[in-house]
C-alpha cells in the first residue's frame, strides 16, 4: 500500500474510533435521561459491573478511585444508586466489615432491555467477519484501550 494511503487509511481509523465514542456517550446519555442518572452514576454502574465480570466486586473505596470522587460523595453516589434499585452493597464473607458493591438484578435487566437490541445487532455485524478478522480487531482495540488508559493516567498525576 502506497504511503499516501496508509496515512489515509490511519486517519479514516481514528476518525472512526471518534465517531463510534461519540454514537456511544449519545445512546449513554439517552440510557441515562430514560433512567434518572447522572453521567457519574452510569460511570459507576460501568466500573460496578466490569469488575464483577472480572470476579473481583469493587469496594466502595476502590469506586472511589475508579470514578475519581471524594469519599463523601461517592456515598452519596452510592446511597443513589442503592435507593434507585441499580446497585446494592454486599457484607464480604471473610471479613464482614469490608463491603463489596454488585450491580442489583433489578437494574441490570433494566440496562439489558435497553442495550440487549445492540448487543443483537452488533452479533448480526460481527456475523459478517471471519474469527482472524475479529481476533486483529481485537488485537488492535486493547492496544489502543491501553494507550488510552496510560494517557489517561500521565494526565492524572500531572494534576497531582
Amino acid at each position: 500500500m502506497p504511503r499516501h494511503a496508509a496515512l489515509a487509511l490511519r486517519a479514516e481509523i481514528i476518525d472512526l474510533l471518534r465517531s463510534y465514542s461519540v454514537e456511544s456517550q449519545r445512546l449513554v446519555e439517552v440510557f441515562a435521561a430514560t433512567h434518572g442518572l447522572h453521567h457519574t452514576d452510569l460511570r459507576a454502574l460501568v466500573a460496578v459491573l466490569h469488575a464483577e465480570q472480572r470476579g473481583q466486586p469493587l469496594t466502595p473505596g476502590e469506586l472511589r478511585e475508579e470514578v475519581g470522587l471524594s469519599s463523601g460523595a461517592t456515598t452519596s453516589l452510592i446511597d443513589r444508586l442503592e435507593s434507585s434499585g441499580h446497585l446494592r452493597r454486599v457484607r464480604d464473607d471473610p471479613d464482614r466489615r469490608r463491603v463489596r458493591l454488585h450491580y442489583d438484578p433489578s437494574g441490570l435487566m433494566l440496562a439489558q432491555d435497553f442495550f440487549g437490541p445492540l448487543g443483537e445487532r452488533s452479533a448480526r455485524v460481527m456475523d459478517c467477519f471471519t474469527t482472524e478478522e475479529l481476533e486483529t480487531v481485537a488485537r488492535f482495540l486493547r492496544a489502543m484501550n491501553d494507550t488510552l488508559a496510560r494517557h489517561r493516567q500521565g494526565l492524572r498525576r500531572l494534576e497531582d
